[in-house]
């Protein structure tokens, strides 16, 4: 199959590195890096793809944000082949999918949301790998421009590339979950970070310092559009958890030392009972 990859980061380069590893497959690639484009045409990643080359293509993979995910199928509308499967792979699904659908509504695409949940703390080309997505979870979303054939062929085609699983939802649920998952995580890192102690914890930090930190070097162009594309989910993941920081608070601030100790137990309880799901 002849798979197009356009935005070769972290994410659209580890696709490419595990579509060639997992071989039986042509990938083109575009960046408008062109130090990227080089170095992945080097590395034989990919080849560069062209407009005519897309007209060839059955699978098309985005790797851009959201917004410039959108533009770049409305700009390059008369190239991309009727029949063909195009899987966009933001971190948010509504933001991108609802304006997509409108570009390429009757022009015979397969079009489906996808959302690989894998990553690390860096980003770009240079960090992406073939193994990225070894054991993860790759979530789809059925659009009104997508049938059951074109489904089951992305989840066939997602598992041969290392994923353990694949989870189907629709774009409103994605959001929500996501919220929580992944965007309320790195707000907390980010603003943890802030802490003026921060400065001093050489030699008094461990595990949990590297844990809840580790996501604060995140991408702040890519992430201010994630999180803005999605606001209303995590404003509320957001109150939500100002609020619990501030029943903690009353407690230690009143030596409530029994109700410090239910919270405590409550969530200890919450985080095994998830885990034995």
């Amino acid at each position: 199959m002849k798979t197009a990859i356009v935005g070769l980061g972290l994410i659209g380069g580890s696709m490419a590195k595990a579509i060639k590893r997992a071989g039986g497959h042509e990938v083109f690639g575009y960046d408008r890096d062109e130090a990227v484009m080089a170095k992945a045409e080097e590395e034989k990643t990919v080849q560069r793809l062209t407009g005519e080359r897309l007209k060839e293509c059955e699978l098309l993979l985005i790797g851009l944000y959201p917004k410039a995910a959108v533009d770049f199928v409305r700009d390059h509308i008369d190239d991309i082949p009727v029949g063909i499967t195009i899987v966009d792979l933001c971190g948010v699904k509504k933001a991108v999918m609802e304006p997509m659908a409108e570009v390429i509504r009757g022009k015979g695409f397969n079009y489906i949301g996808g959302h690989p949940m894998a990553g690390t703390e860096s980003s770009g080309y240079k960090s992406s790998r073939a193994d990225l997505f070894d054991g993860a979870s790759m979530i789809l979303v059925e659009s009104e421009c997508s049938d059951r054939t074109s489904i089951e062929r992305a989840e066939k085609f997602f598992l041969e590339l290392g994923f353990a699983n694949i989870t189907r939802t629709g774009k409103d649920e994605h959001d929500r979950i996501i919220a929580f998952t992944s965007q309320l995580a790195h707000v907390v890192s980010s603003a943890y970070i802030k802490s003026p102690t921060a400065l001093e914890h050489f030699g008094f930090s461990a595990g949990s310092y590297k844990d809840l930190t580790r996501v604060a070097k995140l991408n702040e162009t890519m992430w201010t559009e994630l999180f803005l594309d999605n606001a209303e989910y995590l404003s509320e993941e957001i109150e939500g958890i100002i609020e619990r920081l501030k029943e903690y608070n009353r407690a230690i601030t009143s030596g409530d030392r029994e109700g410090l100790k239910e919270l405590l137990r409550a969530g200890r309880e919450m985080k095994e009972g998830i885990d034995r799901v």
